[in-house]
């Protein structure tokens, strides 16, 4: 039986892959970058949770972080329809089906990546932060 943790994640995964864009996760950039770009979401740090007794919860705070990478003519229109698009899907369900008590971003940092021989990535970090509770800080 999967963790909270996991399940949460694996549901973040399931709707970033509705996106156009490409979704993995855990993964190394490939070679290629799709034309409607690509997104890895990584399983960040859920941190040090806040504990309440009585009975014993652990609230987390976990920062999961999705990255964002683009390239092509127009990359930057196509970066802000990403960005956009995680937006709305997070946006559409705060609670990722009531696992989390609530799902939020932060606003993405874009650097312009030179590759050598090819159009440039646009790419960026974007933090989501999951807040859920839990039983056990394993389970």
């Amino acid at each position: 039986m999967p963790t909270t943790r996991e399940t949460i994640l694996a549901a973040l995964h399931t709707r970033l892959s509705a996106l156009p864009a490409t979704a993995l996760r855990g993964e190394v950039l490939p070679e290629r970058v799709p034309a409607a770009g690509l997104l890895i979401l990584r399983d960040g740090d859920p941190g040090e949770p806040e504990v309440t007794l009585s009975p014993l919860r652990y609230h987390y705070q976990h920062r999961a972080e999705i990255e964002a990478v683009v390239q092509g003519v127009n990359r930057d229109t196509t970066f802000d329809t990403l960005c956009a698009s995680i937006g709305a899907t997070l946006a559409a369900d705060r609670t990722l089906g009531g696992l989390c008590d609530w799902v939020g971003a932060e606003a993405p940092q874009p650097v312009d990546l030179p590759v050598e021989g090819a159009a440039s990535l646009k790419a960026a970090v974007i933090p989501v932060v999951l807040h859920y509770s839990t039983a056990d800080p394993l389970g």
